[in-house]
């Protein structure tokens, strides 16, 4: 049951746990003026990310591919909406490639819009990405947050070709909320499914990776579910952060979830297997996506 201090925060505003730094520092502020001077620019910074300069000061950072305009219609999500009817933007893979390199980055996020107006999601255009990032920036390793495709497997196949160190796709919320949360073409099992799909057709050692997002309705009993739904599927990364309402039309915040609980979830996490966890209000789904992925090889190369 939600507390009286939680309702009464609801109402103030944010808890004092939610609010960020300003972004700094003396690395994130040359990247910000060269990706200016050409003209480019980050999810990080559209998304106004909270973690954007502990990032970038870390040389991780994310980068949105297949347009602006997604075919779903997600209920947490301020990402457009609509029909782009097939439009593909050729230069996308050399914007991505060129940005990461001027970033001088290691390690890059490449995150997507849903295409179901694509017959195969995107999946191609999502590997000429993968591709040129990888020749503008010998020794990068590249991080994949997708769509679901459908759980197609030749779709899924297509894009483990190009061998993405990591690959993640978000359940997003607990199976009871999915329906409300999530569009009507996703569901929670799918989503299950298609991580699964990645360790059964990978012909080499992938991470995967997905997210939950919390203060949505969801019982930490179902968190735990779900948490232990990953496992069953080998997901190897979790990230868990507070689900932020980016506008009125979008669902409401049911509960700011205190730290504490965060923490409590982060070990229950660890204790069940997972390799890498972030868990705590400003986390989101590319946090320390790096250094997670450090951590992983690091403990392959020891054992």
């Amino acid at each position: 049951m939600q507390s009286s201090d939680s309702t009464r925060k609801l109402h103030i505003g944010k808890p004092a746990w939610l609010k960020s730094k300003i972004p700094g520092g003396e690395r994130f502020l040359k990247i910000k003026k060269d990706l200016r001077e050409k003209n480019l620019f980050t999810v990080c910074e559209e998304a106004k990310c909270p973690n954007i300069s502990e990032c970038w000061n870390h040389g991780t950072a994310t980068f949105m591919v297949l347009g602006d305009t997604c075919t779903r219609a997600c209920r947490f999500c301020n990402v457009k909406t609509g029909n782009p009817e097939g439009q593909l933007d050729s230069e996308e893979p050399a914007k991505v490639a060129k940005s990461a390199a001027i970033m001088g980055i290691n390690y890059a996020v490449i995150t997507m819009v849903d295409r179901d107006d694509l017959s195969d999601g995107g999946a191609a255009h999502l590997g000429k990405v993968v591709r040129e990032v990888r020749e503008a920036c010998p020794g990068i390793a590249i991080e994949l947050l997708t769509g679901d495709f459908h759980a197609n497997e030749a779709h899924i196949r297509s894009v483990l070709v190009e061998q993405p160190e990591v690959f993640a796709h978000n359940l997003e919320t607990v199976e009871r909320l999915s329906p409300r949360v999530r569009d009507a073409r996703a569901s929670y099992r799918q989503s299950l499914d298609v991580l699964h799909k990645v360790k059964k057709l990978a012909d080499y050692p992938v991470l995967t990776k997905s997210a939950l997002m919390l203060g949505l309705g969801e019982e930490i009993v179902e968190v735990k579910k779900s948490l232990q739904d990953m496992r069953d599927h080998d997901v190897d990364f979790i990230t868990i952060g507070q689900y932020l309402r980016p506008s009125k039309r979008h669902l409401s915040i049911k509960r700011f979830v205190p730290p504490k609980e965060f923490d409590e979830l982060a070990d229950f996490a660890r204790s069940i297997g997972f390799k890498a966890v972030a868990s705590g209000p400003l986390v989101r789904s590319s946090y320390r996506a790096g250094e997670f992925y450090k951590q992983a090889v690091g403990e392959r190369s020891s054992t």
